[in-house]
């Protein structure tokens, strides 16, 4: 299995709710992102950008990795986002593009932004018909476009399919594959109920086990299980350790670990899995504690997009 602390897990914040910023900040999430789009109403639009400049700017900010989602390029909200992003002081890390549907649109973000936000990575939010159709072209957009994110809600609203793990599995797959496909990362979709620890669990599980390699949060308390449900557990680590030994003592030829056959592909894996997590386990989050994941077993996962992050 594929592990990165590059995207397991991104907590959404509105831009409007200035209040919870440092809550995003501290959550422990490995990307903590602003939105301008769905969590804010149309007429607090330009409210929310000039409010989401604080959001990079503030103190507790330093060290984090934070994003923004702005509007659909398609739209006249989306282009005033890009443009406030260019007199931004401080520039966002990544740019979450909403409602992807062709390459053309990531390619608009990127003209936008070249000359003022040079180190900005993209992230490209396939939610419609249109989007998952031209998925693999979309992957390949820009050398900036680090990762595909599946939006559940409004791919239902647009095939009238009904928001569970079950029907949504052909999009999720062709999402993973596309992006695995250009050599890049994969975001899941958000659960919307926040307090149902074991479904966010179980669908968590669910993601990493079909190639996702991280999760949308709209909630703090979701972070921590997000984080454990998309790094090794110790039984994995310690067997990347086995693989990376035997490894070294047979030259990376083919060889047995633990009654399993292992060639050149594992130890590769098994090597970065081990540089990667292998140092000293995440922090538990300080409010939510260290609790053991979920087993999950196959289920039907249900979501529902009226409880969003429209706080």
């Amino acid at each position: 299995m594929k592990y990165t602390r590059y995207c397991r897990s991104l907590l959404s914040t509105p831009a409007t709710a200035v209040g919870r910023y440092l809550a995003g900040h501290r959550s422990g999430a490995d990307i903590a992102m602003v939105d301008l789009e769905d969590s804010v109403p149309p007429a607090r639009k330009e409210e929310a950008r000039q409010r989401a400049e604080a959001f990079f700017s503030a103190p507790s900010a330093r060290g984090v990795r934070c994003a923004v989602r702005i509007n659909a390029v398609s739209q006249a909200e989306g282009l005033r986002d890009l443009l406030a992003l260019r007199g931004y002081p401080v520039k966002p890390d990544v740019v979450l593009v909403p409602m992807v549907e062709s390459r053309r649109d990531i390619e608009i973000v990127e003209e936008v932004l070249r000359p003022s936000c040079p180190d900005t990575e993209f992230f490209a939010v396939l939610e419609t018909p249109r989007g998952l159709q031209d998925a693999p072209a979309i992957a390949t957009a820009s050398p900036r476009l680090r990762a595909l994110v599946f939006g559940s809600a409004d791919y239902v609203l647009a095939t009238g399919a009904r928001l569970s793990w079950e029907t949504l599995s052909y999009a999720r797959s062709r999402l993973v594959n596309s992006a695995r496909a250009a050599g890049i990362e994969v975001m899941d979709s958000p659960l919307f109920e926040v307090f149902d620890e074991g479904a966010l669990a179980c669908e968590a599980a669910l993601a990493k086990d079909l190639g996702f390699s991280g999760k949308i949060a709209v909630h703090p308390r979701q972070v921590p299980v997000i984080n454990r449900a998309f790094s090794p557990d110790d039984h994995t680590l310690a067997r990347a350790r086995k693989i990376v030994e035997a490894g070294r003592r047979n030259g990376r030829d083919i060889t047995v670990v633990d009654g399993a056959m292992v060639g050149m592909p594992f130890f590769e894996a098994s090597r970065k899995l081990v540089e990667e997590f292998g140092e000293e386990p995440d922090e538990c989050h300080p409010q939510t504690g260290c609790r053991p994941q979920t087993e999950c077993r196959p289920q039907t996962v249900h979501s529902s997009p009226a409880s969003q992050e429209r706080e």
